[in-house]
């Protein structure tokens, strides 16, 4: 069923909750011009209905806050974050309770990102077409293939369901999942923090501490005028720019339009309103300083560490047919072997329990690992 209307929408919807304990959502969106993504296409399924929703001709998409807020009713996603972040910009609220099959599926000896289709083909037998995976999603009219193909990425979502809780009840794992779908409703995943995007800035580990006060601030100046204007991040400084300009402490304008490309794209007030963020940052006291990401020259090196604790990991995941960076990721392991369990979630609920506690015996030194043929031995000491 293609939607074009608001009311027929909201008729959907109360079938939907009056009928359904379960909504299979997913968007399809366009942000490659504009700093929020676009909503082209919305798709939701029960067990009994399929339908189709043009976003762009209805009048309010707050109608759907109803059922995205109903306790009753499971939302269903595959790889839900931009999806999520979608709906709650678009409706005001977050949906709850959710269900991630591809979050799911690392439980059930699936790859940690596994795709929907592959998901689909592995669990339903079913081998979804691929024609119009790459499409402009907001040019109409859409083509029977599109909204084919668009259907399909619900269609299938309400079984895979069914069939993955039914064996991850059987398993006792149901539980585990709580803890990843309550931080995927958690709003502030979804709000912009102009102030912290610094953290995630290419290359941003080039920087000095005092440098990189400079690149806090010109980081959320560039996030505040992106948000402003509606554009990508990368269209007003690129990643690149923000290092570089930082890297030079430039002071002066002259100094700034050093950096490759600035010259060119900023306007003379954007580039006074940089070079005044670089120096706010500069001249912060030094207890005001971020911290480096980046480890110390006279840190120490764990890399030997890291490689027995994957080792095993790897064995564990393997026993527990669970994939083994669902268990714990490279990065998580060299924290843990610098002293730092507690930013790690290795060290935390069912991950501990099946690894976790090994992992730091092994670093206490109270087990040992050892090969036997080509298996891995544990010896407790």
């Amino acid at each position: 069923m293609f939607i074009e209307d608001t009311n027929d929408l909201i008729d959907f919807l109360d079938r939907a909750q009056k009928t359904s304990s379960v909504l299979a959502i997913d968007t399809e969106f366009l942000r490659e011009k504009t700093y929020y993504p676009v909503l082209c296409l919305l798709q939701m399924a029960t067990e009994q209905e399929t339908v189709i929703v043009d976003p762009f001709k209805i009048d309010d998409m707050h109608c759907m806050a109803s059922i995205l807020e109903d306790e009753h009713v499971v939302k269903l996603f595959h790889a839900a974050t931009q999806d999520i972040e979608i709906l709650y910009r678009e409706t005001g609220v977050m949906p709850h309770p959710v269900f991630d099959t591809q979050i799911a599926a690392a439980l059930l000896g699936h790859s940690q990102q596994m795709g929907y289709g592959a998901l689909v083909q592995s669990e339903c037998g079913v081998r979804l077409r691929k024609t119009d995976s790459y499409t402009d999603w907001s040019r109409r009219p859409l083509s029977a293939s599109q909204i084919d193909y668009a259907g399909d990425d619900v269609l299938y979502l309400p079984k895979m369901y069914r069939s993955m809780t039914s064996r991850l009840q059987s398993m006792g794992r149901m539980s585990w999942l709580t803890p990843d779908f309550e931080h995927l409703c958690d709003p502030s995943r979804y709000d912009a923090q102009p102030r912290e995007r610094y953290r995630r800035l290419k290359r941003v580990s080039q920087l000095n501490r005092r440098q990189l006060s400079a690149a806090r601030e010109v980081a959320a100046w560039r996030e505040e005028r992106a948000q402003s204007r509606d554009r990508p991040r990368k269209w007003v400084l690129t990643d690149e720019q923000v290092v570089e300009s930082c890297k030079r402490e430039a002071r002066t304008i002259d100094s700034l339009y050093m950096v490759r490309g600035l010259q060119d794209k900023l306007s003379t007030s954007d580039a006074r309103s940089i070079i005044t963020c670089i120096a706010r940052g500069l001249d912060l006291p030094e207890a005001e300083w971020p911290k480096s990401e980046r480890g110390a020259r006279n840190e120490t090196n764990v890399d030997v560490q890291v490689d027995l604790m994957m080792a095993l990991v790897r064995l564990r995941a393997r026993e527990n047919d669970i994939a083994s960076q669902t268990l714990a990721s490279q990065s998580e392991l060299v924290k843990l072997a610098r002293g730092h369990g507690d930013q790690v979630d290795i060290m935390h609920g069912w991950r501990r329990e099946i690894v976790g506690n090994e992992l730091q015996a092994l670093l206490d030194g109270s087990i040992a690992l050892s090969m036997d043929g080509s298996n891995l031995c544990i010896h407790t000491l």
